[in-house]
């Protein structure tokens, strides 16, 4: 009887060790459903352009003997010395330090333009700047909104719904950078009117006169497949462009319609001798820059462009956010003058998670308070009776949601595409 009541016993210990080590399995493994621990973390929403379903951020689970990491595919570099293989013979020296300066180690590019000449006083990361295409991301804004205003589809004051028991009009729309909005003119427009439109900008074009290596970028023969024209429309998408191209661009509706061929002056000489090249005047869209100045003065007063802010100064500005090829690329589209514009400056990051429009817009604000003077006419006092004005008074201490909260490098909830 002694020996069966040992053996029970010991079967019965047998069982609870075999238990034990059951169940301090499962929860090593982080069992039961639903658990958080277990779910990787997603970068936050961007833009409601499309990204990669892959995209994520570090994810280190809670536990005391080890800690897991989900891989990011898009962990690219963002810093560097972007100004390193520059030949700067030509620049402006005092442009050229100013963009040096504000870019400082970034994995970037600015390039700045007299938009009155078509002049470039400097190119800071030439490789970059000159030998590729990138998409345009919410960049390709202005020029939608400029083909709709003129084909009649909106006026200045025509308000879209754009969900969220929200209505916006053109001005707002560009300063918000609201993709909704840009969608539903898209889609209104068509895939051919927006070609138009951005050929006469020189969209697919080389912007340059006889500039040694530069590329022509890319414009779709066809809408893309993945979003249709609408995506197209608010994110450029299957469109790549240079940020010569862009400072083109911008330079245009800086000065009111005339399009440079821009030119790169490398000698004494050359500078001595220099003519502006005029391409093309777009003087039936003179009536139209008016809404789309407002627009661009509107985010760096209350939307995405906040962060190039600056009350001595006059800036107008287009930022743009979205990824492609494993990076993400953060756009600053801008002018800066007072009565014209005498400066654009275009700012194009390109790296890891810290790249967005917003802080392309920080980086533009820098360099063009490093290189004004701050006794011109203040942007501020010159809007300080229109409604741009009115609608940042209402905003006292707000800063756009792109860039009021961070989070593990990335803004948190939406931002522009």
């Amino acid at each position: 009887m002694k020996n069966l009541l040992n053996r029970i016993a010991l079967l019965a210990l047998a069982s609870c060790l075999l238990l034990g080590v059951g169940f301090a399995t499962t929860t090593a493994a982080g069992g039961g459903s639903g658990s958080p621990d277990n779910a990787p973390i997603t970068l936050p929403e961007r833009s409601s352009a499309a990204k990669p379903a892959t995209l994520r951020s570090t994810a280190t689970r809670p536990t005391m003997r080890r800690s897991r990491q989900v891989a990011d595919p898009l962990r690219l570099s963002s810093y560097g010395n972007p100004g390193a293989d520059d030949n700067p013979a030509g620049d402006d020296p005092v442009v050229r330090q100013a963009a040096l300066k504000a870019l400082g180690k970034l994995s970037g590019s600015i390039v700045v333009v007299n938009p009155n000449s078509g002049r470039i006083l400097s190119i800071v990361n030439q490789k970059l700047a000159l030998s590729s295409g990138f998409t345009p991301c919410s960049t390709f804004k202005p020029l939608v909104a400029l083909a709709a205003l003129r084909e009649g589809i909106i006026t200045p004051n025509t308000k879209l719904d754009v969900g969220e028991h929200t209505r916006m009009n053109v001005t707002d729309a560009l300063a918000h950078s609201n993709n909704a909005f840009f969608h539903k003119l898209g889609e209104t427009l068509g895939f051919k009117r927006i070609t138009e439109y951005a050929q006469e900008f020189g969209i697919g074009e080389k912007a340059g006169q006889d500039i040694p290596g530069e590329s022509a970028g890319h414009y779709p023969s066809a809408p893309p497949k993945d979003g249709g024209v609408g995506h197209l429309a608010y994110c450029g998408t299957g469109v790549e462009v240079t940020p010569l191209q862009m400072a083109a661009v911008i330079s245009t509706i800086a000065n009111g319609g005339t399009l440079y061929a821009l030119q790169y002056p490398r000698t004494l000489d050359q500078i001595a001798v220099f003519q502006p090249i005029v391409r093309r005047r777009l003087d039936n869209l003179t009536a139209n820059f008016p809404q789309i100045h407002d627009g661009l003065a509107g985010s760096v007063l209350y939307g995405t462009g906040h962060s190039a802010y600056d009350p001595d100064l006059s800036i107008y500005g287009k930022t743009g956010t979205c990824s492609e090829d494993g990076a993400h690329l953060g756009w600053f589209v801008s002018y800066a003058g007072d009565v014209h514009a005498q400066y654009v400056a275009v700012v194009l990051l390109r790296g890891g998670q810290t790249m967005f429009g917003p802080y392309a817009a920080g980086i533009a604000g820098h360099f063009y308070r490093d290189l004004m003077q701050k006794e011109r006419p203040t942007q501020a006092s010159r809007v300080a009776s229109s409604s741009l004005a009115s609608r940042r008074s209402s905003l006292p201490g707000r800063r756009p949601a792109a860039i009021r909260s961070v989070r593990n490098g990335m803004p948190v909830g939406k931002i522009e595409g």
